[in-house]
């Protein structure tokens, strides 16, 4: 993987760009924002996708797979991932032309231009928290800018050019770019130490969360509950700090959750209560609709109307999202791929599925992740399904390492009756069909490519049916 250099210059102006990875949810997004700039946009991935056939349609010069005549000779600037391999063609011929290379986050930061920012922070829940903000500023009738991590579902996209001048996005932590932003009110969801392989150490990932609120201008929106984000909050030098949580000492605390179906809670702040019932599951989900009703607080919005807008946000693509019923087995997805996401996922899962079982699909990400947390993910998974099937590691940007696999999580099971590793996709999905009986859910579990397992899961139950 190539780490980004946030040293490097930032280009001022941009005629065409040139995205290696476009595909991807995030680049797409963004080189989307690019051509609504104006911008002649160009780009490569490893396969084709419904998101780059939707901007070849909308004028970008698209290729499927990785050569240096992809490049155009007009472009000025390279956007990337850090997921691509310094190897890469495209990649080499445009250091060789002195051309602008920037990460995709600096991409980022020259589009937000100034614009008030909103950045989203955490190990856990940015996703689901920055699109109940997005629903909520567009529900209160303005249109901000965002980019998000996934797809909001009711609005089909993940990402969009609005006409405001607040602009709200997902930041990520995991290389450290969250730095880069010239934020205004920074919300942190959590601070669970993850990403070590970029941090190195747990004292640096606490560091950098500190770095990050502290330079916002405006607020900092933070959890009163989570243990890592009170250590940050505790080492904290700003002025306007906003706490959020059950915590009896929050500043919008969260109270009276109930979590049978969807969520429903009361919110206090500053000496007035609101009722609020969300359409999505989990008492985490009431935790985020608290973090994001701070954040519109802060940004100037009584407490009641905040939450009545924040009540429109229907979920997001890939959290805990229905993709079928077949004899009676419901098949969700959940990006889920930490310990305590899991925890979280299973749980609302289990608010909603009334006397069915819970099957988890469980695709470990990341040798590192895998090598250093597979008896968390093992205890957690054992504790909130009823039984699991753990398919091999998705190792994304990293090499394999010697012995660490699936079987190091189900291994860990504390009775192996309760979970079944397999490698092979179709035998997975043909055994956890077989397991399924009518009412049970199965939840696939990461943030890899587990999600496309489920058609053969649909079509197992299907057989398994006929």
């Amino acid at each position: 993987m190539i780490r980004p250099d946030l040293s490097l210059p930032i280009p001022a102006d941009i005629t065409a760009a040139h995205f290696i990875g476009i595909g991807g949810s995030g680049m797409s997004g963004l080189a989307g924002m690019f051509l609504d700039r104006g911008i002649r946009v160009s780009g490569s991935d490893r396969a084709d996708s419904p998101a780059m056939r939707a901007l070849a349609a909308r004028g970008a010069d698209v290729h499927i797979g990785h050569d240096a005549a992809h490049l155009p000779d007009d472009a000025d600037t390279v956007v990337h991932t850090g997921a691509i391999w310094p190897e890469n063609p495209e990649f080499l011929l445009a250091k060789e032309r002195g051309l602008h290379v920037i990460h995709r986050s600096q991409a980022l930061h020259w589009l937000v231009g100034g614009r008030r920012l909103v950045s989203v922070a955490g190990a856990h829940g940015k996703t689901t928290s920055t699109g109940m903000i997005v629903t909520a500023l567009r529900g209160l009738g303005t249109r901000p800018t965002f980019v998000n991590g996934g797809v909001i579902a009711d609005l089909g996209v993940s990402s969009a050019t609005g006409d405001d001048d607040v602009f709200v996005i997902e930041a990520d932590e995991s290389d450290g770019t969250f730095l880069l932003y010239d934020t205004s009110i920074a919300l942190i969801t959590n601070v669970d130490p993850d990403h070590l392989d970029h941090w190195q150490t747990r004292e640096a990932f606490y560091d950098g969360f500190v770095r990050f609120a502290d330079g916002a201008r405006e607020a900092v929106v933070i959890s009163a509950d989570d243990p890592g984000a009170a250590r940050v909050a505790a080492a904290l030098s700003h002025r306007r700090v906003v706490t959020f949580g059950e915590a009896g000492d929050a500043d919008v605390r969260v109270s009276d959750i109930v979590t049978d179906g969807p969520v429903s809670f009361s919110l206090t702040a500053g000496g007035e209560t609101a009722h609020g019932r969300l359409s999505v599951p989990g008492a985490h989900n009431a935790i985020n609709a608290a973090g994001a009703v701070a954040v519109l607080v802060a940004l100037g919005y009584e407490l009641e109307r905040a939450l009545r807008a924040v009540e429109g946000f229907g979920g997001t693509a890939r959290r805990f999202e229905l993709h079928g019923v077949t004899r009676g087995v419901s098949v969700y997805d959940d990006y889920a791929h930490h310990p305590t996401e899991v925890a979280a996922a299973l749980s609302a899962a289990r608010t909603v599925v009334g006397g069915g079982r819970i099957i988890a699909l469980h695709q470990p990400h990341t040798y590192s992740r895998t090598q250093e947390m597979f008896r968390e993910f093992a205890d957690v998974l054992e504790t909130h399904a009823d039984h699991t099937v753990v398919l091999d590691v998705y190792g994304a940007r990293e090499d394999p390492v010697p012995g660490v696999t699936g079987e190091l999580v189900s291994g860990a099971f504390t009775d192996p009756g309760h979970v079944h590793f397999v490698a092979d996709w179709q035998e997975a999905a043909d055994y956890a069909a077989g397991v399924a009986r009518e009412g049970d859910f199965i939840v696939t579990l990461g943030c890899g490519n587990v999600n496309l397992i489920i058609p053969q899961v649909l079509e197992s139950l299907a057989r398994a049916e006929g």
